[in-house]
Formats: C-alpha cells, structure tokens, sequence
C-alpha cells in the first residue's frame, strides 16, 4: 500500500510532487519576509509626517537648484565691468558701512516723510 505523506513528514505539492520540511519551511521564510516587506510599505504609506518631511527636502532640492541657476544665468549675462565696480562697491561697504548707512537712514526718513506728508 502507499504511504500517507503526511506521517512521512512530507507534504504533496501541487504538481503532485513531494515536498521535504526544509522546502516547507523556506517557502514559509519567503512568505514570512514577503509580508514583512508588505507591511513595511503600508507603513511608509501611512506615515504623513515622514512623507511631508519627504516632499519639504524635495522641494528644498529643487529650490536650491533653481537659485544655482538662476545665479549662474545672471553671472553669465552681466558684463564683466559691472561684476568687478558690484565687488569694489560690497568691498567698500565692508571696510567702512558707516556712510552707506546713514545714507540708506536719509534715503528712508526722505521716503516716510513724503508718505505722512501726503500729496
């Protein structure tokens, strides 16, 4: 007579083919890492403040490049006359800001003044 499968410890696959305990319990560990994986995902899914943290450094990324363009499109198109008198004027400012502020503080009593005067 056959032999029952299962008092032998093995177990009948689809195929009609035995399966041996290890197959059985590999195909288990696969499965076990299978939903694991799953469940990982569904977390992430699920996370909103890990997401929005997520689109923030996105959106930090792209700003930083876009300003990295943007400075290097201006550098390009200003003639280099103007870049090097726009250094000597900041180089200026840094040794001595003293007249540069008292000028910006003239130039805005000037502008508050002419607006409580009113036309």
């Amino acid at each position: 007579m056959d032999e029952d499968p299962r008092a032998t410890g093995a177990q009948v696959s689809e195929g009609g083919g035995t399966r041996s305990p290890d197959e059985i319990r590999a195909d288990i560990e696969q499965t076990r890492e299978e939903v694991g994986d799953t469940v990982e995902a569904l977390a992430a899914k699920t996370d909103v403040k890990a997401q929005a943290r997520q689109r923030v450094e996105e959106v930090k990324s792209n700003l930083h490049a876009k300003t990295d363009q943007v400075k290097a499109k201006v550098t390009d198109a200003t003639p280099a006359s103007a870049q090097a008198g726009g250094q000597t004027l900041v180089a200026k400012v840094r040794e001595n800001p003293t007249p540069f502020v008292l000028g910006g503080a003239m130039l805005l009593a000037f502008v508050i003044g002419r607006r409580t005067a009113g036309p």
